[in-house]
């Protein structure tokens, strides 16, 4: 029986050749990738050697290099090289190199917003032996920065508090979310958002586990809670609907590669499991 593949980060390249290292390409929230008749790859140091060359350096994923670096508007795919929006790519990647994909995306990313000061507007320079950026004049680093937000599924018995987005372009119900504020603790934040976004109170929050969020450039940290008290009352700028809802009357819900989804599952589990 084979293993996963297993990704070890670092962010000092190795002293060889990069032909043969994964290569991930990213332009926003995109990315190129050779599609054949029934799947997808990712290109490799060979494919592109000028990008290669300047690619950031993530780690090894199975004893294979791999680098990320950017594309620009202007670039052109060669024939059987697709560019395509990363969150297609979940199941079509393994869980691996989907993983690897989404620190491509937020390293291409850091890397083209720090590229001067912002302080005196300086160009900045890559720092050997860390990943960051630093301005010549003022010295100022500029390292990648992750943005904490809070994601919870709030219970009342056997229901669960399930909204959807004012934003979402399609009719899909998740749990809630948000970002957490200067000075704010996770449990304060996690309050105040399910009070100003569905108008409830919440008792009784207990971690459940966290999930790097690269199509936000985030650190989303799971939380359940339960039931306090209060009606419904949505913030329509943020929330179209929100309702309780049974686990055998569920609407709509995320895919499997979201912690709303794990959430959400895990509570349905344990439903199912405790019914006589």
């Amino acid at each position: 029986m084979s293993s996963a593949p297993h990704f070890v980060p670092n962010h000092a390249p190795p002293d060889r050749p990069r032909e043969n290292a994964l290569l991930f390409l990213a332009r926003g929230m995109e990315l190129l990738v050779l599609e054949h008749a029934d799947r997808v790859s990712i290109p490799t140091g060979a494919d592109f050697p000028e990008l290669a060359a300047g690619a950031h350096y993530l780690g090894q994923l199975d004893g294979v290099d791999c680098y990320a670096a950017g594309f620009t508007q202007e670039f052109i795919a060669p024939q059987g090289y697709k560019v395509v929006t990363a969150r297609t790519l979940y199941r079509r990647l393994d869980d691996a190199r989907f993983a690897v994909a989404g620190r491509a995306l937020a390293i291409v990313e850091w890397d083209l917003t720090h590229r001067f000061c912002g302080r005196c507007g300086q160009p900045t320079q890559l720092v050997a032996g860390e990943r960051a950026r630093r301005c010549p004049v003022d010295k100022t680093p500029f390292y990648p920065r992750i943005a904490p937000a809070i994601i919870v599924l709030i219970t009342r018995g056997d229901t669960m508090l399930l909204a959807r987005n004012a934003q979402f372009p399609e009719p899909m119900f998740s749990t809630l979310a948000g970002f957490v504020e200067p000075g704010e603790s996770l449990e304060e934040c996690l309050a105040r958002e399910v009070k100003e976004e569905v108008g409830i109170d919440v008792k009784n929050i207990r971690y459940f586990g966290s999930q790097p969020w690269p199509f936000g450039r985030s650190l989303m940290v799971g939380f359940t809670a339960e039931y306090a008290g209060g009606d419904i009352v949505v913030d329509p700028k943020e929330i179209s609907e929100a309702h309780w809802f049974r686990p055998d009357q569920l609407p709509r819900i995320p895919p499997r590669l979201s912690i709303a989804r794990q959430l959400i599952d895990a509570f349905v589990e344990r439903i199912q499991g405790a019914a006589p």
